[in-house]
């Protein structure tokens, strides 16, 4: 029993003892015909476990909290004293039985977080002064070249050092493929290594890596309790008043007090206690393994309740990163030879521009040699040379300049959209339309979140209108929020919620307060900043914003789930006592029908661990036409 808690072994133990007790009566009463020496041994089963019941209701009063254990206390003490020794030792299974199942479920319900937490790594393989050494995972800094072996766990997050890493991160996000990611691609801590041995360059350290903050808040929803969870607290103590009621009226009409002892056994415990815990936090569960941390119960339902969803543009619905929507070359240039050249002198800066120029070339698998004798001008453009050939890559103007010409006319620009000049050996080589598209998902997500009943969709962005219309033109927005402060992004939050829970989605820092403001703060974790992650009650570990339409059906899944257990658990044992009362149950059948009706009740609950998210559905009717208008920038 080594992996078992100290509190699960004391259940163990209680069951076993309730269990000995009770069968051990059953063969003194019919197996020997002893039935003075059953009635002592089914006492004595009993005794530890309403011993242990009573310390923990004890407890629970000095915490302020009342539940139905109360119940299950007076069931067996009534039943003891009324000499229904076998219906207390029933009952005493029964309740052991219950909290060591409901135990069991939640330890299933959270195996995919445990498991997360069993990976974290506790040492990194270095270089240092051309050798290979072990060091302790808080000793790695932002710089350092380790070594990822074949099956190894990346340790902090960092790019590929090598030619190519190929990386399976289903532990993280649910997808079962290995991901292949170029040299200087980022790598996501908490990833495995799928492939051949290769290099990791530390862009962070390990406390500030993304797989930490992954752990962190795993242990912060792990020990979150849901507003279900509290208000079934408080439907708690009216069932245990109504309980109380019906077995002393029974009793009092009928003066018989074992009709009394009946309706108590019936009532304990309540599937209230256990159904909503176990369905949440399996909800948390199947939300993980699908990319979506959720950090807590309390959360979850907040999710599982929002009628309004508030949008971030850049990063969120859109990619974040610009790329190249459009090409044009001149003088009988291949436009592959363009993209080369000025890939290769765009390497020399870390311009978000330029760095999607040289991302694009290298996914075209174009080789890029080293620039020489390059000149930067900030804001502007590069001159510099590649294969003794003198290239210059900016904005139109400054390409102009530097090749001492009025250029031709330029391709038409779109709102949002950002023109590069490409000059080779003095003359023009090339232009190439820059935007940050639609991200291809977008549009069944929000298909998928309007079924799912989010009943408001709105653009919340610190760009221009004319952009923020352009990019989101046909996706049947309730309403585009432009040239927005962060302030004025909190302010639209609060002014949303008098239509109902309030959703918001964002990447950025300055998304952060408005996340923070909202009743449920949804953060693009793959590659959005640290505050808005820390801000966040959800983080999407996977750069794809239809994970969260996964995450909501997820959770409004277990919360339908949830309630579904309790209102059919109560209604039957609603019914049950009421039988009881009227003398069609004795003690011990009713201990019985109330034990068959808690498993039922804790194994509908594990349902929400089988929760699959349907598949995006982008040619949805609602939104059909609106994907045919978007043009090119969907």
């Amino acid at each position: 029993m080594s992996g078992y808690s100290a509190g699960e072994k004391l259940k163990i133990a209680l069951l076993a003892v309730a269990l000995g007790g009770l069968f051990g009566g059953l063969l003194l009463a019919y197996g020997i015909d002893r039935p003075e020496l059953a009635t002592t041994v089914w006492a004595l089963g009993v005794g530890p476990v309403l011993v242990a019941l009573l310390v923990e209701i004890l407890h629970s009063l000095r915490r302020g909290e009342v539940g139905l254990d109360i119940v299950a206390a007076l069931s067996m003490s009534a039943a003891l004293l009324f000499g229904e020794t076998l219906a207390a030792a029933v009952v005493a299974v029964m309740y052991s039985g219950g909290t060591f199942l409901e135990s069991f479920a939640e330890g299933r319900a959270r195996r995919e977080m445990r498991d997360l937490l069993a990976r974290v790594p506790r040492t990194a393989t270095r270089h240092i002064n051309g050798a290979l050494e072990d060091v302790p995972l808080d000793a790695v800094a932002p710089g350092d070249r380790l070594l990822i072996r074949q099956g190894d766990v990346v340790p902090v997050d960092g790019t590929v050092g090598s030619s190519v890493a190929f990386l399976d991160t289903s532990a993280l996000t649910g997808e079962s493929l290995p991901v292949r990611v170029e040299e200087g691609g980022d790598a996501m801590s908490g990833s495995t290594n799928a492939g051949e041995a290769f290099d990791l360059l530390a862009t962070r350290p390990a406390a500030d890596s993304t797989y930490a903050g992954i752990v962190r808040l795993v242990e912060q929803a792990q020990a979150s309790k849901a507003p279900m969870s509290r208000l079934a607290d408080r439907w708690s103590l009216a069932f245990l008043l109504v309980t109380v009621a019906i077995a002393f009226s029974a009793w009092w009409v009928t003066g018989d007090p074992i009709r009394a002892v009946a309706v108590l056994v019936v009532a304990t415990p309540c599937p209230l206690i256990l159904a909503v815990p176990v369905a949440l936090v399996a909800g948390l569960s199947r939300a993980a393994h699908h990319g979506v941390l959720i950090k807590g119960a309390g959360p979850l339902e907040a999710m599982a309740r929002a009628r309004t969803l508030i949008l971030d543009k850049t990063g969120t619905l859109t990619d974040g990163r610009p790329k190249i929507v459009s090409a044009s070359t001149y003088g009988g240039m291949v436009e592959d030879d363009v993209l080369r050249l000025a890939a290769a002198l765009e390497q020399a800066t870390k311009h978000p521009v330029a760095q999607a120029i040289v991302q694009e070339a290298r996914e075209r698998g174009l080789a890029l040699p080293i620039p020489t004798e390059v000149t930067e001008t900030p804001g502007e453009g590069l001159v510099g040379r590649v294969d003794d050939r003198s290239v210059v890559v900016g904005g139109h103007r400054f390409v102009s300049d530097q090749l001492g010409r009025t250029l031709m006319g330029h391709p038409a620009l779109g709102a949002g959209s950002v023109l590069v000049a490409v000059g080779i050996d003095g003359r023009i080589a090339g232009h190439f339309v820059m935007a940050d598209p639609l991200r291809d998902d977008s549009l069944g997500m929000l298909s998928g979140l309007r079924r799912q009943g989010i009943e408001r969709i709105l653009l919340a962005t610190g760009d221009r209108r004319d952009v923020a219309k352009r990019i989101t033109e046909g996706l049947g927005l309730d309403g585009i929020r432009a040239d927005l402060s962060p302030n004025e992004k909190v302010l639209l939050v609060l002014t949303e919620r008098k239509h109902g829970p309030v959703m918001m989605v964002g990447d950025g820092v300055n998304d952060a307060p408005a996340l923070a403001a909202a009743d449920i703060g949804v953060a693009m974790g793959a590659r959005g900043a640290a505050a808005s992650a820390e801000a966040a009650d959800v983080v999407l570990l996977v750069d794809s914003v239809d994970r969260l339409r996964a995450g909501v059906e997820i959770a409004r899944g277990a919360r339908r789930i949830a309630l579904q257990s309790v209102v059919v658990g109560i209604g039957l044992s609603v019914i049950g006592m009421i039988a009881a009362a009227l003398g069609y149950l004795s003690p011990v059948q009713g201990a019985l029908i109330q034990e068959a009706i808690d498993v039922a009740v804790i194994l509908n609950a594990l349902r929400a661990l089988r929760i699959e998210p349907a598949p995006a559905d982008p040619d949805h009717p609602s939104l059909r036409s609106s994907k045919e208008g978007m043009g090119r920038f969907g």
